[in-house]
């Protein structure tokens, strides 16, 4: 090896000045990438069975990879995803295409929480975590696959999914990128699987409702027409502004309040004997109707007024009526998370605000970490792995990502070209839905909200979708006993799945909010 190097560099010293030249302008980062190699894609195929519904199916899997071409149309990028089709389908059988949120998020959660035909099984009362293995990968008969196809989608950098020969992250790793590969997919998996003329759908949660209003407005205005039936989104994030809790975003406080107050209930710190709709339906009208213009007044409220805001806040919160004077009447959601229950010493979740962790620092300002993700996050990480390389006889040369921190990190949210004036705001994707629904009249939405997602407020959830002109007639908003992801909670796994199949089945007027 050495002696190649002295080669090599021998090779270089006599090049010509504009090779030298071109060599030494490349960054290592474009000489990486320039030299990737585009193996030849790989596709597992299993037959297999299962009950589901009330009725017995048989499936293939596909676990494999899509390429995807960059504008030289070479393949840039390989899209892992894992397909389950009905044997014998047929052209007019639904198909639907999964994918969870972050950015930076395989499907791993949607795949092994809701849909998929086996399910992680982890505590359903939030009481415990899932410590180390072995853990219990469980049969779901609550899954759709009797109703649907289901295709699991993991995006670029995550899952098994990578750029390949010329292909950088950074091509996927925002909104447009992300858009046009899984758009591009899509059309691939149906024109290959001859389902241009069946019903389809997408399921998306947290990151991935954003990404589902982009890809729907996508479809249906982009150069490939492919209208959609309907949209399953769960814990709805398409207007930012509401489910960012920081100083100075005044929107977040009035959007959060109700989760703190079921949350605060749930705990037994507020809302004592009074039942949860009623005590929630008075959190959301205070939210709206006082809170909201107490906190555009500012330091101009009265002394009996400021009062009266700071009293009704600690009704509904829990919290020491003290602390939230000197919050001066906001209430983060990371300091809401430690303050709740810290005469107790532990933290709340925030992806699910039932979870409750023991840290160390007491008197921190907020959680060191989400014990509702580190909770739960072991066991699907390894019976994900095991699902696939035990039952779907997957082998591959690289790791799992189920969650990508470089992808997070390192996402452009910025919706214009690069080189376009463009100044920073919150991420909105409302319009993009509008936009699709009112281009295509038969669009559907279900939104699914859990009443302890400390992340993605339910009351967002209700002000987002009476805004943008989004036709309310073809919406319906569900409720659930859960946080972020609901359906670890078996009551409203159960719950889910049932609203899930009566949207399904064109009966989204039958389908109740609570």
């Amino acid at each position: 090896m050495k002696m190649r190097a002295l080669l090599m560099a021998m090779v270089m010293a006599v090049a010509t000045p504009a090779f030298a030249e071109s060599e030494l302008n490349k960054t290592d980062a474009e000489k990486t990438e320039a030299a990737k190699p585009i193996p030849d894609p790989v596709m597992f195929e299993s037959k297999h069975t299962g009950t589901f519904g009330t009725a017995k199916v048989a499936y293939t899997v596909e676990a494999g990879e899509t390429y995807i071409k960059g504008e030289d149309g070479e393949p840039a990028a390989s899209l892992f995803t894992t397909s389950y089709v009905a044997d014998k389908a047929g052209s007019a059988r639904p198909v639907t295409f999964i994918f969870n949120g972050g950015p930076g998020s395989a499907s791993v959660w949607l795949h092994m929480g809701l849909l998929g035909p086996k399910r992680a099984q982890v505590a359903s009362g939030a009481d415990a975590d899932d410590g180390a293995a072995p853990y219990r990968l469980v049969d779901n008969p609550l899954s759709i696959l009797d109703v649907t196809d289901l295709v699991f989608i993991d995006p670029v950098g995550t899952g098994y999914s990578r750029t390949i020969g010329k292909g950088e992250n950074k091509d996927y790793w925002s909104a447009a990128g992300d858009t046009a590969s899984i758009s591009e997919f899509i059309r691939i998996w149906i024109t290959t699987h001859k389902r241009w003329n069946a019903p389809k759908y997408l399921i998306g949660e947290s990151f991935g409702t954003t990404r589902a209003a982009y890809i729907a407005n996508e479809l249906t205005t982009g150069d490939v027409d492919i209208a959609l039936n309907g949209i399953v989104l769960i814990s709805q994030a398409l207007d930012y502004e509401g489910s960012t809790s920081v100083h100075d975003n005044m929107y977040s406080y009035i959007t959060y309040l109700p989760s703190m107050a079921a949350t605060a209930q749930y705990h037994g710190k507020a809302g004592l004997g009074i039942p949860q709709s009623d005590f929630l339906a008075e959190a959301r009208t205070f939210a709206r109707d006082e809170y909201g213009p107490a906190l555009m007044k500012g330091d101009r409220l009265s002394a009996e007024e400021r009062a009266h805001i700071r009293d009704r806040l600690a009704y509904f919160t829990g919290l020491d009526p003290a602390y939230i004077e000197t919050s001066d009447l906001r209430i983060l959601m990371h300091r809401f998370q430690k303050e709740l229950l810290r005469d107790k010493g532990v933290a709340l979740g925030r992806l699910d605000g039932r979870y409750l962790g023991d840290e160390a620092d007491d008197a921190a300002e907020g959680p060191e970490d989400d014990v509702s993700s580190y909770a739960i996050s072991s066991a699907y990480s390894a019976l994900m792995n095991q699902y696939l390389s035990a039952d779907l006889g997957v082998e591959m040369d690289r790791p799992y990502m189920v969650s990508s921190a470089d992808a997070g990190e390192q996402w452009i949210f910025r919706d214009v070209p690069e080189g376009e004036y463009w100044e920073p705001h919150y991420v909105n994707a409302g319009r993009k839905l509008t936009t699709a629904m009112r281009h295509n009249t038969a669009l559907k939405v279900m939104v699914a909200s859990g009443y302890f997602d400390l992340i993605c407020p339910f009351f967002d959830a209700e002000v987002t979708f009476a805004r943008y002109g989004i036709p309310q007639d073809r919406v319906a908003l569900t409720y659930y006993q859960g946080g972020h992801m609901m359906y670890l909670n078996e009551g409203a796994l159960k719950a889910l799945s049932a609203d899930i199949r009566t949207f399904y089945a064109g009966r989204l007027a039958d389908i109740r909010p609570d």
